[in-house]
Order: structure tokens, then C-alpha cells, then sequence
């Protein structure tokens, strides 16, 4: 049986634009134009990320994969509002990003659930921080608790859960407050293999179930290729744009779709992008 075909795109820079103009009037999801950063230290600049236009759709699982230190933190955080770009800017539902986006939720590697607060406690933590109606979202954290497996496990610590059930009370408390996009930086690369497949299919469930904007990054190839709808490749530091690949795997995915010949000639093209660079880690 053929493969089926893969569609890339080679983002060269002049293309950079064309990524971006051709939404002109589209204020949904996530676009950066010429967005850029370096450091500044006493020992002088250290570039982190080189000019980088592209626009994230609303609704899209985007993942981002590149070499160890090649910026892809340092991009969620500049679309987060938590870090301000050093050139460019970064529009977010059409509005210009200068300070924390009240409509993004923030998943990392590590759960960081607070010790002394209960699993539900600690999914209402950004509502208790925003001084939102606490118990309009009660009825939501719960519901979000029984979306990811959960459910009866509310009043349980954090050192009580396991690694996955951590995460997954992390997700839902990026999700309490009902941001359009969850950012991810490396979720869980903490994780072992076997549990690190079974969130990914979860990831995949709950991205279906909310229709909310993804961007997650990653240093697995597969990782990437299993949950994106696109791949953004990224350069060795200072990160730039290598590619952005679409990925035409039909969905719902399961784990027998790293099997397809298409999923496993994708992850070879991008890997093909650090035969040159070495290790991603």
C-alpha cells in the first residue's frame, strides 16, 4: 500500500510574511510577526530567538520540536505574555501581547501542584488568584476532573497521585477558567514511556472535547507528529523556522497510527533536520 503524501511547507523568510499577511482581518488564534529575542547580560547579548513569523489557527494543535536550548521555552513564554519580545510582536485573538494573557492556560513539564492544597484545591488555584466567582467554577473543575479520570480522587494530595495523575490535574487546572489556548512546554517529558503514550492519547481527547488552541513543545519527533494537526521545526539557538510541516493523519488518532507508513515518513523528514545538529537533547 503507498504512503500517503505529506504536505510541507519550507518556510524560507520571504515566505515568513506571506504566513502572516494572508490573514489580514483575522483576529482569531495566535500570530507572531518578526518576533525575536535576545538576552542581555553583564556579559553581553546572547541571542535566543531569530525574527519568527508564523500564525497558530484557532482550534489547531501546533507543535513545536528543536534541539535543546533553541528557544522553544522562550517562545511560550513570549506568547504567554510572561517574557516581552526584544523585536516584533505577538497578537493573541488579535490583540498585542504586553503583559500575562488572561485567556491562555499554562501546562509545564513538571505538575508544580501545590503540596498543602487538595487535587481540587489546587485545579482552583487560578480562580482563587483571579477572584473569579469560586463557586460558578467549582461545578467546572469537578467536570474537568471526571473528563480526565479524576473523579473521586478530589480530595486526595499531590504526593498521593501518580506522575500522570499529577499532569493530568495540571491540565485541568490550566483549563478551570476556560482559556481559548494551553500552552504546554514539554508536559511530559517527566514521565515514563508507557504513561507518556497514554497522556498523549488523552491530550488528544481532551484537545477534541474543548476545541481549544494547542501549542505544545516537545523534543520527540513522534510526540510531535502523533498529536499536531502542524510541526514547527526550529533551528539549533539562535532558534529560527527550519520548516513547518502539515501532518495529513486523519482524526481521532490512536497508537496504531505510528505504524502508518505516512506517520513514519514524516518523522523521518524531520528528523533528517538534526542529522546535521546532533541530539535534540
Amino acid at each position: 500500500m503507498k504512503a500517503a503524501s505529506i504536505v510541507s511547507e519550507t518556510v524560507q523568510p520571504a515566505a515568513h510574511l506571506r504566513l502572516v499577511s494572508d490573514r489580514a482581518g483575522d483576529t482569531s488564534g495566535i500570530t507572531l510577526s518578526g518576533v525575536s529575542k535576545t538576552y542581555r547580560t553583564r556579559d553581553g547579548d546572547v541571542p535566543s530567538l531569530r525574527p519568527l513569523d508564523f500564525h497558530i489557527d484557532d482550534g489547531e494543535f501546533f507543535v513545536v520540536v528543536g534541539p535543546s536550548g533553541c528557544g522553544k521555552s522562550t517562545l511560550l513564554k513570549l506568547i504567554s505574555g510572561l517574557l516581552p519580545p526584544t523585536s516584533g510582536e505577538v497578537l493573541v485573538e488579535g490583540e498585542k501581547v504586553t503583559a500575562p494573557h488572561g485567556n491562555v492556560g499554562i501546562v509545564f513539564q513538571n505538575a508544580l501542584l501545590l503540596p498543602w492544597r487538595n487535587v481540587l484545591g489546587n485545579v482552583m488555584l487560578p480562580i482563587d488568584m483571579k477572584r473569579l466567582p469560586r463557586q460558578q467554577y467549582l461545578d467546572r473543575a469537578r467536570s474537568l476532573l471526571n473528563l480526565v479520570g479524576l473523579e473521586g480522587f478530589e480530595k486526595k494530595l499531590p504526593w498521593q497521585l501518580s506522575g500522570g495523575m499529577q499532569q493530568r490535574a495540571s491540565i485541568c487546572r490550566a483549563l478551570v477558567h476556560d482559556p481559548r489556548i494551553m500552552l504546554m512546554d514539554e508536559p511530559f517529558g517527566a514521565l515514563d514511556a508507557l504513561t507518556r503514550e497514554r497522556m498523549n492519547v488523552e491530550l488528544m481527547r481532551i484537545q477534541r472535547e474543548t476545541r481549544k488552541t494547542v501549542l505544545l513543545i516537545t523534543h520527540s519527533i513522534p510526540e510531535a507528529v502523533f498529536l499536531a494537526d502542524r510541526v514547527l521545526v526550529m533551528t539549533e539557538r539562535p532558534g529560527a523556522i527550519a520548516a513547518i510541516y502539515d501532518v495529513p493523519l486523519p482524526r481521532p488518532r490512536s497508537l496504531d497510527v505510528m505504524a502508518d507508513p505516512a506517520f513514519t515518513e514524516l518523522v523521518q523528514r524531520i528528523r533528517k533536520h538534526f542529522f546535521s545538529q546532533g541530539s535534540l537533547d
